[in-house]
């Protein structure tokens, strides 16, 4: 019952977040991203920057962290997660390197901010890789050192930066003038980086291993890539759902709103299911509680009586 709760949930998000793309100009969802490879020979120009805008990341999602869930404090096991995440653009702690410009000037590279995310192209890649050489295997010597000693900004920046990993103990060499200019910063729409949030905030989740987000062109194809079949013991509870997703949309397409009709009422559906087990965990809840609040109240009683 649980497993197929969570596959019915998967599918239901899905479906939203197929909805929301499809409702995006197709020539905009159509417009491919630029292709990112990470160019190691940038790294030394830029390492002792990313170090910095690293220990300054720790420090603010460290503090943010402890509003989050403040009165409690923060866990070492938090701010390991932190840590282990703040370099890879698979997970949200990175999401500040998709803000981040490499820019010439002079014979050096500065690392620009801009005010919004742009597409992840080859200098994405390269923050990321060099965000990753910096760290390397000290994540756990950061953890451990941001959840004893609660440094402020500019301890943390000199620990990492010039006692642990070196990263700033030296100038960074002059940037060769034969060296080919990066892409240019390209911004992402408010809808796309919404989507892509709501993604990576579903990776982990049950029942939803492995989502991707796909542009309405690569549905209408039916580029979904190699992914391994579901097991046999799902079959019936996905009978209802269209196996050759890209083939019906394709047929509806003509049709304009047909498809958008169905996919809406399968997650008002699902949404309806999922409302009715959530409802009967929390009357159990209620139910538990009660009875445990109850008998609380006899034990204090009696205690009382005793005394």
């Amino acid at each position: 019952m649980a497993k197929s709760n969570q596959l019915l949930l998967s599918l239901a998000i899905l479906a939203i977040v197929i909805v929301e793309l499809s409702w995006l100009p197709l020539s905009h969802s159509a417009a491919k991203k630029p292709a990112g490879v990470a160019r190691k020979e940038d790294i030394p120009y830029i390492k002792c920057q990313v170090c910095q805008k690293l220990a300054s990341q720790l420090y603010h999602q460290v503090q943010s962290k402890r509003d989050e869930i403040s009165p409690k404090k923060v866990s070492e096991y938090h701010i390991i997660e932190i840590t282990e995440n703040v370099c890879n653009l698979k997970k949200q702690e990175a999401d500040w390197i998709l803000k981040i410009d490499i820019v010439e000037i002079g014979d050096k590279l500065e690392l620009v901010e801009q005010d919004s995310e742009g597409q992840c192209g080859s200098e994405c890649k390269t923050i990321e890789r060099a965000c990753q050489e910096v760290l390397g295997y000290y994540d756990t010597d950061v953890a451990e050192y941001l959840y004893t000693n609660k440094p402020q900004l500019d301890s943390l920046v000199n620990f990492i930066c010039k006692d642990l990993t070196k990263a700033c103990s030296s100038k960074p060499p002059p940037v060769p003038k034969d060296r080919i200019p990066g892409e240019p910063f390209v911004a992402k729409s408010a809808k796309e980086a919404e989507m892509e949030k709501l993604m990576k905030s579903m990776e982990g989740m049950p029942g939803a291993p492995g989502m991707k987000m796909y542009s309405r062109e690569e549905l209408m194809n039916q580029k979904f890539g190699s992914e391994d079949a579901e097991d046999d013991e799902d079959d019936d509870d996905v009978a209802d759902f269209p196996s050759n997703l890209g083939k019906v949309l394709r047929e509806k397409e003509s049709k304009k709103y047909d498809w958008k009709e169905k996919i809406t009422r399968g997650v008002a559906d699902a949404g309806e299911k999922l409302k009715g087990h959530a409802d009967r965990v929390s009357h159990r809840i209620r139910q538990w509680w009660k009875s445990k609040k109850a008998n609380s109240n006899k034990g204090s009683k009696s205690g009382k009586t005793e005394l």
